[in-house]
């Protein structure tokens, strides 16, 4: 019974060090170079994952913004919005994604998860707290030792960081998506004409129009796939029930009636802020709640049918991202890191030891 307890005490998250650090050991490299290099390759393959399945899913995208703005109304509303995303045609959607909505969904995904990952792991050292849970850290099980992260000041320092990374990453993620995201509203010459309307310059234009209700939208759902998903699943859910599958799932259903539930109401804000902004060429968003509560009351910002079409559109990639950045993206951490360590480490280390063995011959010859 005691050499039990010593083993899963050796396998808590606590215990053994960062996924990080063993795959560098693994390698052969130092930590100091392993970490940031993780960190690129992470950033990378959410940016491609992020970019690939929002171009795949762009009619569920277009019904999810008609569905949420002000030009579906009443009865039908499902049926309105795809008939306004598919009254050019079957391929109408995908008419309005240019380079740069491409450029876009990649440095969303791969910017959320480089700035995520950063601010993170910044503040934790700063705080002298654990970062959140990642990879196999996921499926370790929970034991007494844990009892000593639980006091109030390492609670109070814990939760302050996991408030801030969330907030700093979604402002850059939006900074970097927003505008595009207008652009596919409205479509390339609308939006362009209202752009030039505006006559805003540098970095207001572009962060586009909208901006507040699009970062907290971003916020929610950054929160609930970073934060709440992998810690609320490693410290509740079963033990014995935990594994690959499970993981998948419980991901989906966080993004689904955690996260959607509550972005849906910033998708809504964001859309009517756009209609209004066409209308009237400014944004002021009390009129714009104002507006939407005096016609359909609280449907205005929630309704079945917006959050339906909302997980429709998100879930492709938002309710499976949990499960691709602890799972998927571990499979080749070892193989990217020894591609670093023999095209870049080893050489720039056989160059740093070749001049300074010649520093010491000119030294001995002297």
């Amino acid at each position: 019974m005691k050499r039990e307890n010593q083993e899963i005490m050796a396998s808590s998250p606590f215990q053994r060090k960062k996924d990080a650090d063993l795959v560098a050991d693994q390698v052969g490299i130092p930590c100091l170079i392993a970490e940031p290099a993780l960190i690129t390759y992470r950033s990378i393959g959410v940016g491609i994952f992020g970019m690939g399945a929002r171009s795949l899913g762009m009619p569920l995208e277009k019904i999810a913004l008609f569905m949420n703005s002000s030009q579906v109304s009443g009865k039908g509303q499902f049926l309105q919005a795809m008939q306004l995303t598919f009254r050019e045609g079957a391929f109408a959607p995908y008419r309005v994604i240019g380079f740069a909505s491409l450029v876009a969904w990649f440095l969303q995904y791969s910017v959320m998860g480089a700035a995520f990952q950063t601010f993170d792991h910044s503040l934790s050292k700063l705080f002298s707290v654990k970062p959140v849970y990642y990879g196999n850290e996921l499926m370790q099980p929970r034991t007494r030792h844990d009892e000593e992260h639980t006091s109030p000041d390492y609670r109070m320092k814990s939760t302050i960081k996991s408030v801030l990374s969330p907030i700093m990453s979604a402002a850059l993620e939006t900074k970097v998506s927003n505008r595009a995201e207008v652009q596919r509203f409205f479509g390339k010459q609308q939006f362009a004409a209202i752009e030039n309307g505006l006559k805003t310059i540098g970095l207001q234009r572009m962060a586009g129009p909208a901006f507040t209700p699009c970062m907290m939208r971003n916020l929610i759902m950054c929160q609930t796939t970073f934060i709440l998903t992998p810690t609320t699943y490693a410290i509740y859910f079963p033990q014995e029930k935990k594994n690959k599958s499970s993981l998948f799932w419980y991901g989906l259903g966080m993004n689904i009636f955690v996260g959607n539930v509550a972005a849906i109401t910033q998708q809504a804000l964001w859309g009517r802020s756009l209609d209004y902004l066409a209308k009237h060429g400014q944004i002021r968003y009390s009129e714009v709640i104002r507006e939407g509560l005096e016609k359909e009351g609280i449907r205005a910002f929630f309704t079945v049918p917006r959050w339906f079409s909302r997980v429709l559109m998100n879930c492709p990639v938002q309710g499976c991202l949990p499960y691709f950045y602890n799972e998927v993206l571990p499979l080749g951490e070892y193989t990217y890191l020894s591609a670093i360590k023999m095209f870049i480490y080893q050489p720039f280390l056989e160059e740093v030891e070749t001049l300074q063995e010649k520093r010491r011959e000119e030294v001995e010859t002297t």
